[in-house]
């Protein structure tokens, strides 16, 4: 795995790292990587999920339809209740 080294790093973001390594009882680096995965959209090392499908799933053409079909009866405009 690659290294990175990182200068001219703000003293008061410095301080928050090493209080966030210090309450949750880890490293620097695994701080810092949690928050570079998470800024980049990460988790554990793969790419998060980041549309509504990869996060919740779809629906297949058969369970479009079935939902198509079953809202009709809302598609209808009662033409006396608007008078």
């Amino acid at each position: 795995m690659g290294q990175i080294t990182l200068r001219g790093l703000d003293p008061e973001l410095e301080k928050e790292i090493r209080r966030r390594a210090k309450e949750s009882g880890r490293s620097l680096n695994g701080v810092i990587l949690d928050i570079l995965y998470r800024s980049a959209g990460y988790t554990k090392g793969k790419r998060a999920k980041n549309t509504l499908v990869e996060l919740a799933g779809g629906w297949s053409e058969q369970e479009a339809s079935e939902f198509i079909e079953s809202i009709q009866s809302c598609e209808q405009i009662d033409e006396e209740m608007w008078k």
